[in-house]
């Protein structure tokens, strides 16, 4: 309690009080900024230069056209503009109106398409649709994305794990330097996301980059693993263990000693499993069947795109956080469309080199007729979702350049898929509770393998179950087949039927193209 009022005063404090500080973690609203990225040009270099329009105070709007804005990436020191004589000096102009972006084309300006249709006057956009990305063609030569997004990363940086970690987007430059400082801690690292997203690239490259480069990596397909053979594939097991066990057998984990061990679907462990191999992974120590205890020192990276908690989830929670000392979170295609430029103009050149087709591809000098059909092309895939992400990406470029001898085709199932768009709903990874099987009618069933085009993580995805549920119910329905047993002779001649377009021939035998592509593989091989 104060005494006097003297001894008050005597007691205040005469330091000036500073003024708050408002912090935002990076990735909030207030780091986002309306960004052009170019997707297409006929100077193929520039393929993945962004432009950020600068923020407005006023109803002032920006300039699109040949002169303006100008756009680099790291690789560039001056930027520069679009530069295209077919593109008109004022084209477009953005007008923002509070939360809406007003996109208006100039009277007599080079053709604009915008989102999928032409613009003659203007078009409204709400907020929404910039979050998504908007996609632009101008003339017939250059496609670009307008989008409300982060500040972009630090350039076209590629870690050597093949052409799905390539992009310039702020999500793939975020994505590259964690999986470098995943790299270095040498902690068990859990990643999750969608089909296609590239998380066995991933961890192929988390492993490249650290101390334990030098020593094996080993991936295991958890969900293809029966679960009476589990602990045997995965710890090993000694001589006369079971029936049939002639000789000592070195598991998983013994086999990538001294460095990492991949643990693809983890999400589809059987619930027997989990327990040996929490006590595994926590205390690197593996009992082989009918043998010893031994030591061991392996680096655990798994993957999932399944669900590894909620209500129906029978993912030991323990196990879940123990795989976890590190997470990385693969967004889906959809969520960073600035790459699908740089990835399509990657994953076409990696085809032609393949086919011995390198003169396919567009160049400076290409014609007219040849620039636009290949503008129209990298626009067509900008306006695709992508459900199978950036290996449905890979899928459909190697199939344009096979399809294409001597100018650009397009095969039927890529112009339909196309057009369509994207066939079956999406929910994020965590976020779906597991179903049972029995629950889950033949119509449904079957309607989910045709969504997905029979592959079969898609569909247990679509339905709610696990993979292993997926491929049980397949092996007992006499209306579905596995890749593997379809008979040689009709395969062959489903084949030529579709002059060796495995996509079509897998979609006529109604099984994975996927699968059918390591059974011709396996086939191959033999």
């Amino acid at each position: 309690m104060w005494g006097p009022k003297e001894a008050m005063h005597d007691n205040i404090d005469a330091d000036l009080t500073l003024p708050s500080v408002v912090s935002s973690l990076p990735g909030t609203s207030r780091d986002q900024v309306l960004s052009l990225t170019i997707i297409f040009h006929p100077k193929t270099s520039r393929i993945g230069q962004t432009a950020v329009l600068p923020r407005k105070t006023d109803s002032a709007g920006w300039i699109l056209g040949r002169r303006s804005p100008a756009f680099s990436d790291a690789t560039v020191q001056v930027a520069e503009p679009l530069d295209d004589p077919h593109i008109s000096r004022q084209a477009l102009e953005f007008l923002p109106r509070g939360k809406q972006l007003v996109v208006r084309r100039f009277a007599g300006s080079s053709r604009c398409r915008i989102a999928g249709g032409e613009l003659d006057d203007s078009v409204e956009l709400q907020r929404q649709e910039l979050h998504k990305g908007v996609a632009l063609m101008l003339g017939h030569t250059v496609v670009l994305l307008l989008r409300l997004t982060r500040r972009g990363g630090t350039g076209a940086g590629v870690l050597e794990c093949g052409g799905l970690l390539r992009g310039s987007s702020a999500y793939m430059a975020g994505l590259r330097r964690q999986i470098l400082q995943n790299a270095g801690s040498d902690l068990d690292v859990l990643i999750r996301g969608e089909t296609g997203t590239g998380k066995e690239l991933v961890a192929a490259a988390i492993h490249g980059a650290s101390a334990r480069a030098e020593a094996p990596l080993v991936s295991v397909n958890m969900a293809a693993i029966p679960s009476d053979l589990a602990a045997a594939a995965l710890f090993g097991s000694a001589k006369g263990a079971f029936t049939g066990a002639d000789q000592a057998a070195v598991g998983y984990f013994q086999q990538a000693q001294g460095g990492s061990l991949f643990l693809d679907e983890i999400g589809d462990t059987s619930a027997d499993v989990q327990p040996q191999l929490l006590r595994a992974i926590q205390q690197r120590e593996i009992q082989s069947v009918g043998g010893a205890i031994k030591q061991v020192d392996v680096r655990v990276i798994s993957a999932t795109d399944a669900a590894l908690e909620g209500e129906g989830c029978d993912f030991k929670a323990a196990l879940r956080h123990r795989l976890g000392a590190c997470e990385i979170q693969l967004l889906p295609l959809r969520e960073h469309p600035e790459d699908i430029g740089e990835l399509l103009l990657y994953f076409l050149a990696l085809a032609a080199t393949r086919l011995q087709r390198s003169g396919l591809l567009p160049q400076e000098h290409s014609s007219a007729p040849e620039i636009a059909s290949w503008a129209g092309l990298f626009y067509r895939f900008l306006c695709y979702s992508w459900p199978g992400n950036v290996r449905e990406l890979e899928n459909f470029s190697r199939q344009v350049v096979l399809a294409s001898e001597r100018q650009l085709t397009l095969v039927d199932h890529v112009e339909s898929t196309l057009r369509n768009g994207a066939a079956a709903p999406r929910t994020e990874p965590g976020t779906m509770a597991r179903r049972r099987m029995q629950a889950i009618g033949e119509e449904e069933f079957d309607r989910a393998l045709q969504d997905n085009h029979f592959e079969v993580a898609r569909a247990a995805k679509q339905l709610g179950v696990s993979r292993t549920a997926v491929y049980r119910r397949i092996e007992e329905s006499p209306r579905h087949r596995l890749a593997k047993e379809v008979p040689r002779d009709e395969l062959q001649r489903v084949l030529a039927e579709h002059q060796e377009d495995i996509l079509a021939a897998a979609m006529k035998l109604r099984v994975s193209v996927t699968s059918l592509r390591a059974l011709l593989r396996q086939r191959e091989a033999e």
